[in-house]
């Protein structure tokens, strides 16, 4: 068995709030850049330019990419061999989340109560705090900053399993028609299909982590995934909603098996900062 301080989950979390922030991974960057070379619009084109050269300020100045600085979605795979010493895996997270985002001058999204208050809990706490137990005696997180105009324009539904491909393709389309320039694209698009209602939402979240150049392993899906984007990108949307050929970056699928009378489909839609960063420890 090998223990962990909870500090140390700490400083890892404050760190990782902070370069999720400020810098943009290579992948999405690459996308974007690939994207200007295709897109047709001059408008376009001069959206992506201005989109790459923030990203480039964020990167060389230590600010933040955007300024909504999102909710904190964290994602762990903690080894069963793990001992946790010196504080709970959550608190030592949300205390990581609230000095990262006090230390790294990150706006204060979070409110205490979503209905009738409403008042800021102050420090970006809590975070959504997703845990899976693994092999091993290690803890990978991945903090994965979440901005409400994207997640705003997400969307689930319970298809039927006759709808088949056909209808999983049209709610996908239709949920980032419907979108326009809402989420700030060009966007990242996360399906999540199978399991129940919440699985799917979950599946569709975390398929926006995953590496935009890397397609899922199952081959089917992975065709569904270039078809899906070629859709979504016939649509016309355009970058910031202003006409164009590129819609989305890329459309990520995750999948889990499912009852014989349910089709569950969720689409999380991310921004053109679609920010992500992990360590192991």
């Amino acid at each position: 068995m090998r223990t962990i301080e909870a500090g140390k989950i700490t400083e890892a979390v404050a760190k990782l709030a902070v370069e999720a922030n400020y810098y943009l991974g290579d992948d999405v960057h690459q996308a974007l850049v690939e994207a200007q070379a295709r897109e047709e619009s001059p408008l376009g084109r001069e959206i992506l330019a201005q989109i790459i050269e923030n990203a480039r300020i964020a990167r060389e100045e230590d600010k933040p990419m955007c300024q909504d600085t999102g909710l904190a979605v964290v994602f762990v795979e903690l080894g069963q061999d793990v001992q946790i010493v010196g504080g709970t895996l959550a608190k030592a997270i949300n205390a990581g989340v609230a000095k990262g985002y006090q230390e790294g001058y990150l706006r204060k999204s979070a409110v205490q109560e979503p209905l009738f208050n409403r008042k800021n809990t102050g420090d970006n706490t809590p975070a959504i705090i997703h845990v899976d137990s693994v092999p091993g005696d290690k803890i990978k997180i991945t903090l994965a900053p979440k901005g409400a105009g994207s997640e705003n324009m997400s969307a689930l539904k319970m298809l039927k399993p006759s709808d088949g491909v056909q209808g999983v393709k049209k709610f996908v389309v239709e949920t980032v028609a419907n979108a326009g320039s809402n989420p700030c694209p060009p966007i990242v698009v996360g399906v999540g299909i199978g399991g129940t209602m919440e699985k799917a939402a979950l599946l569709a979240k975390q398929a926006l982590i995953r590496p935009l150049d890397k397609r899922n392993d199952h081959p089917e899906y992975a065709k569904l995934e270039v078809e899906l984007l070629e859709l979504i990108n016939k649509t016309g949307v355009g970058p910031q909603g202003l006409g164009g050929r590129v819609t989305a970056l890329a459309v990520n699928i995750e999948w889990f098996p499912t009852h014989i009378a349910m089709l569950p489909v969720a689409v999380n839609i991310n921004c053109h900062a679609t920010r992500h960063a992990e360590i192991v420890l």
